[in-house]
């Protein structure tokens, strides 16, 4: 049985929780795998799904949440994401896991996920940037492929000459495999820049500094190696933070001479 630990200790301290992910080890037989197909609609199904499990298996901030420092990051959430509702036609929802990782996600199906150690250690602006950058890797296809990908490196390949190449169900431990996958999934350089680029631009569009991406980088390559391991999947940024900072800060330089 294989558990992926998504949070170990709140971010404040006070207590200990854990979010596991029981994936269980599944051999994935691939063969034929080529053949595989799914719509763009089975596509969002099956995302929604595994974000669904990953709700059920994270201890989520809420609005109404009795515990006010929970709630206190669901609200500030709500803020930060106000100005996001219907920005280039995203139709999203959007939740907090109340885990230590400092790591976001956006998805195919409009789910965003912004874990509080994230939120401790950014300020709303430079929060919003990593929203941003997030959802560019859903605008731009990204994400789309990777879930195709995830889906077919599966135990849920098996399936595809049984079914004409569609999707069968999933089951439990699928879900939760390909969630993992899901949270952990590795995009190419030029994927990276362009999302990165995209999230400059959705910055500028809702009146916001995008110095604050630039910050953003900064704080993601200025962590220890302890907590590096923990946001090195987040915008795949260590160690060349500096880089796309720098990268950022010359684009505003750049703008700015046009005015």
């Amino acid at each position: 049985m294989r558990k992926i630990i998504l949070g170990i200790a709140l971010c404040f301290g006070l207590t200990t929780v854990q979010a596991q992910i029981n994936a269980g080890k599944i051999e994935a037989a691939v063969k034929g795998a080529k053949a595989f197909t799914v719509s763009d609609d089975e596509l969002k199904t099956y995302t929604k799904e595994s974000v669904d499990w990953m709700d059920a298996n994270n201890p989520v901030c809420t609005l109404d949440d009795k515990d006010k420092t929970k709630r206190a990051y669901a609200e500030r959430l709500e803020k930060i994401i106000a100005p996001v509702k219907g920005y280039d036609g995203l139709d999203i929802n959007y939740k907090v896991y109340w885990v230590s990782d400092i790591n976001a996600f956006a998805t195919y199906d409009g789910s965003v996920r912004v874990f509080a150690g994230l939120m401790d250690l950014m300020t709303d602006d430079e929060i919003l940037g990593v929203i941003g950058h997030e959802i560019g890797h859903v605008k731009l296809g990204h994400t789309k492929k990777a879930y195709k990908q995830a889906l077919i490196t599966s135990a849920l390949a098996d399936y595809a000459g049984s079914t004409n190449g569609s999707m069968a169900t999933l089951s439990n431990s699928q879900v939760g495999e390909i969630a993992t996958q899901l949270t952990s999934a590795q995009f190419s350089q030029s994927q990276e820049s362009g999302s990165d680029d995209y999230a400059y631009k959705f910055m500028v569009a809702l009146g916001k500094d995008p110095a604050a991406l630039a910050s953003a980088f900064k704080k993601l390559g200025s962590l220890s190696d302890t907590k590096a391991t923990t946001a090195q999947k987040l915008m795949s940024s260590h160690p060349d933070s500096a880089k796309r900072a720098k990268k950022v800060e010359d684009k505003i330089a750049k703008d700015a001479k046009k005015k």
